[in-house]
């Protein structure tokens, strides 16, 4: 090996290390093995940046936009009134809200997707009284599904279909892709419905609704202010013991007034009750300075921290959100971001440690106060996900079908060859943008960056994966010691083996990483390279066995109280149905 062979070598190997570990994100690492290549001469000075400049890159950041567009006008919540009349019919129901995710998810980002429906799942579950765990893990599978069937469905489809045009000069078409992948998004979708959800552990008996974990009398304490109470005149901003101590004023109750999430600048006068969350032992040291006197609390209820201007919300920690890894003191929600913690769910249990001590993980459950109208944009801001129902945009047809057309149009010059993917889906953004589907803040807030950096700096190390040789390097390592081996069999490995990469690591960059690879593998077996690059196509998308292999199923983590040994008992034998479908089909259609 030379030395580039073996410098390309030892820096992937680490990446995927610290892929695999997790830490740091995954953005940052792809930026050290960007910045490695570099320092160690594997990429030209003036390419080091190229990536961020690739088609690829671009194509993702249109469709991001693009989705936003199509969720802001209205598309999928039309989609998902249509299917309110089948609640009563609880199977029929979750099989119409997997496809309807899946079939949404083939022209816009899964995890939008995805988060419209995730609380149309749950509303559905509260009225069947079902486990909302026997609805989200389907749900979050069929969105990855959904995008293995179009160019644009996954950031690894539009990689390897600008890989195939970097290499031989033709990219995939935007339908390439739907023979193989649009069979197995319906196989894998009937597996869901009909077996899957059935092998949830616990879901028959059931994981605690949302009103159970967050049982408000379970926290929250109501006190009064006597006579003698140290706080008479004071504000609430003016109590120092509120910053040292984990207690939160939720509300306050004056006579027949209600007052959820008071201003700080309320001064306190004889007779308030005070709504408090707070560590039980904090409690206790606060009453006694403060010199309050416990009430009952029988009638406590969310309408005591919920008013017209003021909402009590459940959010989802995403895994891009800034709130992963922090703590609620760290984060500074209330004086940052005007947001009161009231309770942390995580895996379907509330979290009864010391609030303002817990490090936020994603996938879990908040429970949030704060001002109606800004809680939109704060969550969005925040990285987090409602989980509640908007209001259907029933009323809004001509805007639906406004929204149809723009991102169909782009389809179909793209689909035609009319225009690059990259130039049509970028078209239809800026489409969306002038015709105020969306505000250029939503447009810059609808790009997920930490995808976009990962590609922008996988892609030029992925090339030096190429041009250094150590791609045909490898593959004809792996074709030697597969010697003897019938080509299904080593197409087999190759789908097997990014299914496996993609579980722990992220699909994006496993799609860049596997692809020079599968095409050396091909040239070196002398068979068709479009069947191995269609092989890392499905298995790069196909991350059913962990938590952290996709973004949907970390979104449903917290809300469906799953724990990591759920997502391999089901997704083991539907990756084991993906593998046993795909190879012949690919064998048969593309070799």
């Amino acid at each position: 090996m030379s030395y580039a062979q073996i410098a390309i070598t030892a820096i992937l190997l680490g990446t995927v290390a610290l892929f695999i570990w997790g830490r740091p994100r995954y953005d940052l690492v792809a930026l050290l093995a960007l910045l490695a290549t570099a320092v160690a001469g594997l990429v030209p000075a003036e390419r080091i940046f190229a990536g961020f400049g690739h088609p690829a890159v671009i194509t993702v950041v249109a469709v991001l936009i693009a989705s936003r567009g199509l969720r802001n006008a209205g598309v999928v919540d039309v989609i998902a009134g249509w299917l309110s009349p089948l609640v009563e019919r609880p199977q029929l129901h979750l099989a119409a809200l997997t496809a309807t995710c899946g079939f949404c998810s083939a022209f816009m980002n899964n995890v939008g997707a995805l988060a419209i429906l995730m609380p149309v799942a749950l509303e559905t579950a509260a009225k069947q009284q079902r486990s909302p765990a026997a609805m989200l893990m389907p749900l979050s599978f069929g969105a990855i599904l959904g995008g293995l069937s179009t160019m644009i469905g996954t950031p690894p489809n539009v990689i390897i279909a600008q890989y195939r045009a970097d290499a031989f000069a033709q990219p995939f078409a935007m339908f390439d892709f739907s023979p193989v992948g649009g069979i197995i998004a319906v196989l894998g979708v009937l597996y869901l419905v009909l077996f899957g959800w059935r092998l949830i552990p616990g879901q028959r008996q059931g994981r605690p609704s949302a009103e159970e974990i967050f049982q408000i009398r379970d926290y929250m304490t109501e006190a009064r202010l006597g006579e003698t109470a140290a706080l008479l005149g004071q504000s609430i901003a003016n109590l120092p013991e509120l910053e040292e101590l984990d207690v939160l004023v939720t509300a306050l109750i004056r006579g027949e007034e209600r007052r959820p999430a008071p201003s700080r600048r309320t001064k306190l006068q004889m007779g308030d009750i005070l709504v408090l969350r707070a560590d039980p032992t904090d409690l206790k040291s606060f009453m006694e300075i403060a010199g309050l006197e416990l009430v009952g609390d029988e009638e406590l209820s969310p309408e005591h921290l919920a008013s017209d201007d003021v909402a009590l919300i459940e959010a989802v920690i995403t895994s891009q959100s800034s709130l992963a890894g922090r703590s609620a003191r760290t984060a500074n929600l209330r004086n940052r971001h005007g947001l009161n913690l009231l309770a942390i769910a995580r895996q379907g249990q509330r979290v009864r440690a010391r609030l303002d001590r817990v490090v936020m993980r994603a996938g879990d459950v908040l429970l949030l106060q704060g001002a109606s109208g800004a809680m939109p944009d704060t969550l969005s801001r925040l990285g987090c996900l409602p989980l509640m129902r908007r209001d259907l945009r029933l009323g809004q047809n001509p805007r639906v079908l406004a929204g149809l057309a723009i991102f169909a149009v782009a389809l179909a010059v793209s689909g035609l060859g009319l225009l690059p993917a990259a130039v049509a889906l970028t078209a239809a953004a800026v489409a969306m943008v002038l015709f105020e589907f969306l505000t250029l803040r939503e447009m810059y807030d609808a790009i997920d960056w930490p995808v976009i950096v990962l590609l922008g700096a996988m892609i030029p190390v992925g090339g030096a994966l190429e041009s250094t040789g150590t791609a045909v390097l490898l593959a004809n390592g792996l074709v030697g010691l597969a010697a003897g081996l019938p080509v299904w069999a080593i197409l087999a490995f190759v789908l097997i083996l990014t299914m496996t990469l993609s579980d722990v690591m992220n699909n994006a960059a496993t799609a860049v990483v596997m692809a020079p690879i599968s095409v050396g593998i091909a040239q070196g077996l002398g068979s068709s390279p479009d069947a191995f690059l269609m092989a890392v196509a499905v298995g790069a998308s196909c991350a059913f066995l962990t938590p952290i292999g996709h973004q949907c199923n970390t979104l449903v983590l917290g809300p469906g109280g799953y724990r990591f040994s759920d997502y391999w008992r089901v997704g083991l034998p539907l990756e084991a149905m993906i593998v046993a479908v795909a190879v012949p089909l690919i064998m048969w259609i593309w070799m």
